[in-house]
């Protein structure tokens, strides 16, 4: 292990602290690199292997407004790796019995079976399938906060394709669609149990509902701003076309929801209101990368890393996307025109999941990795881009991986 970093960026950037073993050197050169020279405001990276700490680092500033450099226990609002802690608890509550895969939704949430949803099963609402990727009607403002609001929202509409049959990002509804589930199985809110139940035993500064005396520790986000040249992804294209596309109201359709607003911290946004850093996305992982003792039993595991649906064109994404039951796999769309923005490559055997804007969070039960990007100032695109790319990258190669040429890192 060596010993303690500190690097001085330049231009009044901050600094970079932490640890980081010899043998991920290059990670670091390569954190460093995301602030000289990728734009990166504050952000932190961390991983373990084989339930080893090797690299926790950050550094940076906070928000401009917050005048602050980015500390140790400093977080951010980590968009869609949330997903990731929802599906954790619920694929705990199947492993526990309390929740079967292939039972209807309807026998936990007697409400959810009308308009067409008569037939969907749990396994559907966690693999994107359910056909529930937005609310048509409008959202009344504050309703994202508000969660027996949403919940009832979701029990009352139709879906946009028929269950089962097709699979599309469910980009919003997601965290309203398992956490709920969650809530009927286990009795706990959904911030509530994945506290008790993951957060606080394995010591994680992970939250689905922060409490207030924690909100200093809060970076806000900073948003992607566009320049003249960029490239645009296919589901951009679709939500800027129409006000009325799913592209659209899958995002905008929110009742002016805040990212950023105390009231945000406070509430269980399980799409996409997790906070953490990367200690607490990676520490979220690590049990998973080595087995899942005390969580998920060994076929449990195998149903988190299995491939659940794959296509060539995601109903909301409009790209080819790969998910396992409530988790994200390694997709590959570097051939396609803004393929960047709709790719993140990990290793064969990972499940994770990012973040709108750049942040990730995964397993990778080959190597025994458990890995996590934070960061507060959002890139383009809903997975990842070059800052925790390059970072992913550098890790596999440090763990003596060759490739990623088919689409994800091989020895």
């Amino acid at each position: 292990m060596s010993s303690p970093i500190e690097v001085v960026l330049s231009d009044g950037k901050g600094s970079i602290y932490g640890y980081c073993d010899d043998k991920f050197r290059s990670v670091l050169e390569t954190f460093v690199a995301n602030f000289e020279d990728r734009e990166e405001q504050g952000a932190s990276v961390c991983f373990n292997v084989e339930g080893e700490t090797v690299v926790n680092l950050w550094g940076g500033r906070m928000h401009p407004r917050q005048e602050s450099e980015w500390q140790e226990d400093t977080m951010s609002v980590v968009h869609s790796v949330t997903k990731a802690a929802v599906s954790i608890c619920a694929h705990i509550l199947i492993c526990e019995g309390k929740l079967d895969l292939r039972a209807k939704v309807a026998d936990y949430w007697p409400e959810f079976g009308q308009q067409g949803k008569e037939g969907v099963t749990v396994a559907m609402m966690l693999n994107h399938s359910a056909g529930l990727a937005a609310i048509r009607a409008p959202i009344k403002e504050g309703g994202f906060l508000d969660w027996d609001y949403m919940v009832q929202r979701l029990a009352e509409e139709a879906p946009f394709w028929k269950p089962g049959t097709r699979n599309g990002y469910h980009m919003s509804t997601f965290g309203w669609a398992v956490g709920e589930l969650v809530r009927r199985a286990s009795g706990l809110s959904l911030g509530d149990y994945f506290r008790t139940r993951v957060a606080e035993p394995l010591g994680l500064d992970f939250h689905i509902g922060l409490p207030e005396s924690e909100h200093h520790r809060v970076s806000r986000m900073m948003r992607w701003a566009p320049k003249k040249g960029d490239p645009v992804s296919p589901y951009t294209v679709a939500l800027l076309q129409s006000k009325e596309s799913l592209q659209y109201i899958a995002l905008l359709n929110n009742g002016k929801f805040k990212t950023d607003a105390p009231e945000s911290y406070l509430c269980q946004y399980g799409a996409g209101g997790g906070i953490a850093n990367g200690k607490g996305i990676a520490g979220m992982f690590n049990p998973f990368a080595n087995g899942g003792e005390g969580f998920v039993d060994k076929v449990g595991l195998e149903r988190m890393q299995a491939a659940s649906v794959a296509t060539n064109e995601d109903v909301t994404l409009v790209s080819p996307t790969k998910f396992s039951l409530g988790f994200m796999l390694s997709m590959d769309n570097r051939h396609r025109e803004a393929g960047a923005l709709e790719t993140i490559i990990m290793g064969k055997h990972a499940f994770g999941h990012a973040g709108a804007g750049g942040s990730v969070g995964f397993a990778d039960t080959e190597c025994h990795l458990g890995f996590g990007y934070s960061m507060n100032k959002m890139g383009a695109g809903i997975l990842l881009n070059e800052r925790g790319q390059s970072l992913v990258d550098e890790t596999y190669r440090c763990l003596g991986y060759s490739t990623n040429e088919p689409g994800y890192w091989v020895k």
